[in-house]
């Protein structure tokens, strides 16, 4: 069954300044949440997906990986070795059991399972239990990006209306792109791990469309010709580089990224990844 996308994690050196990029293009930003282990995050919630921006908090306890176990806060420190930027893609989930077998009968690596849960604050400070459920795989080509499936056990406490309503009118999380010198070497590794059988191929690269959102890997050519930016060459194999949006009034988004020095290009903006810690935004 073909899942949708369910959100992108953007780790951060600094969680506060990050957030405040997100908030000067208009979005709206929870407040921040602690996990456990010690990484700390600010959400922007979007129709059904969202993104994760997230640092590692001061007083962190990591797990370090081990065999057969994957460690969601190691990875996101050892990633910010390198930089900022998007490093992990998550899928939606109704059940962590089946995303395992489904795993297991497409040959993708498994880890341990792995579930916690936290309490978040509503728009009106009330704090609720939420909980997840997170299923992690890797793609052999691409160690230096995360991938994992998420069960939320408590949609009616995370999910919140006035979180989802944006100054900029940003409603809906429509593309992922990610960069690759072949993409054509990912996209069984992709369709895998999205559920999809078909994947679009084209001198392009590779498009996959998902039960929310569409999936694309591109040349770092195609990539700097469809968007007007360049591509990092800092990590190998797959690299997630831009975030595209829909938006009920391209002029009121037009009116944030202008004073982030975003650019129109063709019918829709683009921001820098520069001023984005790392992922590209682009608008239509």
């Amino acid at each position: 069954m073909t899942k949708g996308i369910d959100h992108i994690v953007l780790a951060v050196n600094s969680l506060q300044d990050a957030a405040g990029h997100w908030e000067q293009l208009g979005f709206k930003v929870t407040p921040i949440a602690r996990h456990p282990w010690g990484t700390e995050n600010r959400l922007i919630q979007l129709n059904g997906s969202f993104l994760e921006v997230l640092a590692i908090g001061e007083g962190a306890e990591l797990t370090e990986p081990s065999e057969g176990v994957f460690s969601f806060g190691a990875f996101n420190r050892d990633f910010l070795l390198k930089g900022e930027g998007a490093s992990m893609f998550v899928m939606d989930s109704t059940s962590a059991a089946e995303d395992r077998r489904a795993y297991n009968a497409a040959g993708l690596a498994e880890y341990a399972p792995f579930s916690f849960e936290r309490i978040a604050v509503t728009p009106e400070g009330e704090e609720r239990q939420v909980a997840f459920d997170l299923t992690f795989t890797t793609d052999p080509l691409s160690a230096e990006v995360g991938f994992f499936t998420c069960h939320n056990k408590f949609p009616e406490n995370f999910w919140k209306a006035d979180y989802q309503s944006h100054p900029n009118t940003v409603r809906d999380l429509t593309e992922v792109v990610f960069v690759a010198d072949d993409p054509a070497d990912h996209h069984e590794f992709l369709k895998a791990f999205i559920g999809e059988r078909t994947a679009r191929l084209s001198s392009l690269g590779v498009e996959i469309e998902t039960a929310r959102g569409t999936v694309k890997v591109l040349s770092p050519s195609a990539y700097e010709s469809l968007y007007g930016v360049k591509a990092s060459a800092d990590r190998k194999g797959l690299k997630l580089a831009a975030l595209g949006f829909a938006t009920e009034d391209l002029e009121s988004f037009a009116t944030y990224a202008k004073a982030l020095g975003g650019r129109k290009r063709g019918d829709f903006w683009v921001i820098e990844p520069e001023r984005m810690a790392g992922v590209a935004v682009f608008c239509s």
